[in-house]
């Protein structure tokens, strides 16, 4: 890895820090997910500094180049991350879904007691 390409790692690793922390401690991103964008900065920058783990890591998985070995943690970081926001809105349709038949519920009980009898 060059210089260069080291230095713009630690750049964007840095900056994915700053931006996750300010968005979380401006309540614009939830503590709970801000987690996964801080390992994937802290991820950048181990590999930065220890340039030969993400070599065996190719070695590992049977790419020909470290650049490889990346496009496929990310494709799969998308893709576990595709999946969590799924998971995330399925929870939240089935409560929107109970919430919406609690108010009905409670609508037709107002409704039913306010009749004149």
């Amino acid at each position: 890895m060059t210089f260069h390409q080291k230095v713009f790692a630690v750049i964007v690793s840095l900056a994915i820090f700053v931006v996750i922390i300010s968005l979380v401690r401006n309540r614009k991103l939830r503590a709970e997910y801000s987690w996964l964008w801080l390992a994937t900065g802290f991820v950048i920058f181990v590999l930065v500094f220890w340039y030969d783990l993400l070599v065996k890591l190719t070695a590992l998985i049977g790419a020909v180049a470290p650049t490889t070995t990346l496009f496929i943690f990310g494709i799969v970081f998308l893709f576990l991350l595709s999946l969590h926001f799924a998971i995330k809105i399925s929870e939240l349709s089935d409560q929107v879904k109970n919430l919406a038949q609690k108010i009905s519920l409670l609508e037709a009980q107002i409704e039913k007691s306010s009749r004149p009898m």
